[in-house]
């Protein structure tokens, strides 16, 4: 065994109970996880993040580095793209109060439409078989569970309208944490400038890797090769 394997959900995205009025925001999220350390009694862990979890790795690196030994990034927002394009009009539904109705719900109930081009599939894997059925039920049950569900859901959309990254990047710089990043050059979700963009910035950057054929949720259809890109970066044969 590497190591002890930690995937919490977000606040107000899985199936973890959520307090009446809790906050879903990227710093809420950030505290949620230092809190969560603790209960565990976790002083320091390696952090692989995707997607806008890439955005609360680099917030909770800034805020807590002794927390973290090394990082690993995939596609996911940046300083210099947070939100990405593609998010806005989410964000506009959300504030409307219908995004999990018009998107998600009919992904739902019609798996094969979640799998096409415009689905979750086309955009997000680059195998049109995924995911499967049961991911998406695994995935989208809890986000439309009750109104409560949706709400939240809509809250956390709309609190990654104001790049929560702004002012990191120099913090980034002085970090000494190793930091390493893998990335899907398929992606139409996070330019692939994203990629660069963290290698110059971060101070103990291990390099970039790029997969040509990878979009966004590509570490879910490769996870050897995510599991071969931790395992170096923790020192088992070094990069």
């Amino acid at each position: 065994m590497y190591r002890r394997c930690i995937a919490p959900d977000f606040l107000g995205l899985g199936y973890t109970e959520v307090a009446e009025g809790q906050g879903v925001g990227p710093s809420d999220q950030v505290e949620m996880l230092t809190l969560l350390l603790d209960q565990l009694s976790e002083r320091q862990v390696d952090v692989v993040a995707n997607d806008s979890g890439g955005a609360i790795a680099q917030i909770l690196l800034t805020r807590h580095p002794e927390r973290i030994r090394t990082l690993l990034l995939t596609n996911c927002d940046t300083e210099i793209q947070s939100p990405p394009p593609a998010m806005l009009p989410v964000i506009a539904l959300a504030k409307a109060g219908r995004f999990a109705d018009e998107w998600l719900t009919p992904w739902r109930r019609d798996p094969k439409r979640a799998r096409s081009p415009n689905g979750i599939g086309g955009m997000c894997y680059a195998d049109p078989q995924n995911p499967t059925d049961e991911a998406i039920e695994m995935y989208l049950a809890p986000l439309l569970a009750t109104r409560q569900r949706r709400a939240m859901l809509h809250a956390y959309a709309i609190a990654t309208e104001h790049n929560p990254l702004i002012g990191v990047g120099s913090r980034l710089q002085q970090s000494k944490v190793p930091m390493r990043v893998v990335w899907g050059m398929a992606d139409t979700i996070f330019s692939s400038r994203n990629a660069d963009y963290l290698d110059a910035t971060f101070g103990n950057s291990k390099g970039v890797r790029r997969l040509a054929k990878g979009k966004l949720f590509w570490p879910e259809e490769e996870p050897d090769i995510l599991a071969d890109e931790v395992r170096q970066l923790w020192g088992v044969g070094g990069i």
